[in-house]
């Protein structure tokens, strides 16, 4: 595993991140918080672009709690079957909404904890919410972040959780908010996974990566 890089390294890749894409967005298309949290909970194991394909007819029948009940279990299958997992996820998502309904009013609640008691809601999920919608510097780890941060130095972690720490621990303050949109859209289209883009990386002076292309 890398080092980790030190506090000058973290602030000027950063700083560079920062210089490119000020305001980094997710790609999950949402109108509100609870489309944001069906929205993640069914990205696991998909791509956004699948999602946001099957989403964009339902967020206009079942953008609250209440409705996504009255369109049921099946009618969520029939707007999400092209997404992997479905079955389940539907059940999750019918679950969730239930609970919210019942517990918090038909609100989504901004605490990691109440978030994670959902089905079908892990850490990950949780953190993507509370950062996207609730403003919070929350990390969420995805194989992308996990990948940049081990090459590169950002945040080494032997798994998710020791990378997300790594993110806490060590990047500066003032660029916690939007970390991991940053990591993440890194991974995606400049530090893929088998053959990295190191020639138009904004931040190849600073990556630890022995393996850089040309």
């Amino acid at each position: 595993m890398v080092r980790q890089l030190d506090y000058n390294a973290m602030k000027a890749i950063f700083t560079r991140f920062q210089s490119v894409d000020p305001e980094p967005k997710g790609e999950l298309e949402h109108t509100n918080a609870f489309t944001l949290l069906v929205a993640v909970a069914l990205s696991a194991q998909a791509t956004d672009v699948g999602v946001n394909k099957a989403t964009r007819a339902l967020w206009p029948v079942a953008d609250t709690p209440e409705k996504m009940l009255a369109l049921g279990e099946e009618g969520l299958i029939q707007h999400i079957k092209t997404i992997g997992l479905y079955r389940n996820k539907a059940k999750n998502v019918i679950r969730l909404s239930q609970i919210l309904v019942d517990r918090y009013g038909g609100e989504v609640p901004s605490s990691r904890a109440a978030l994670q008691s959902l089905p079908g809601v892990g850490r990950k999920t949780a953190n993507v919410v509370l950062n996207m919608w609730f403003h919070q510097p929350a990390q969420a780890v995805d194989t992308h972040i996990f990948r940049v941060g081990n090459r590169s130095g950002i945040c080494p972690g032997k798994d998710v959780d020791q990378v997300e720490r790594a993110i806490e621990d060590n990047v500066p303050a003032e660029f916690q908010q939007h970390a991991h949109h940053w990591l993440i859209l890194h991974g995606r289209y400049i530090c893929v996974a088998r053959k990295p883009k190191c020639g138009i990386c904004p931040i190849a002076e600073w990556c630890q990566f022995e393996d850089k292309t040309a």
